[in-house]
């Protein structure tokens, strides 16, 4: 699939969020923004370690991704890595 011009990327975002008190409410506002592209979401608390980890299957362009991940990294307290997939040929 394409838009504006681009191939939709499926992909897995994967977030760990070190202080789950002050980071919760940015992060679902952000993931809440971009709620378009977010196919799946888990969350799972991580209380031996005092984290949060969720993982987010997504579908957009790799500009829409970068926008929302962007963001999300930018929060104090959260790291993230992605993953986007390419469609079998």
């Amino acid at each position: 699939m394409q838009a504006n011009g681009q191939c939709k990327r499926v992909g897995v975002v994967a977030l760990l969020v070190s202080n789950r008190e002050a980071c919760a409410d940015k992060v679902n506002a952000v993931i809440s923004e971009f709620g378009s592209l977010v196919i799946g979401r888990m969350g799972v608390p991580y209380r031996e370690r005092g984290v949060g980890v969720i993982s987010l299957i997504v579908d957009g362009t790799t500009d829409e991704l970068g926008a929302m991940t962007g963001r999300l990294g930018a929060i104090p307290g959260v790291r993230i890595k992605t993953l986007l997939l390419t469609d079998a040929a």
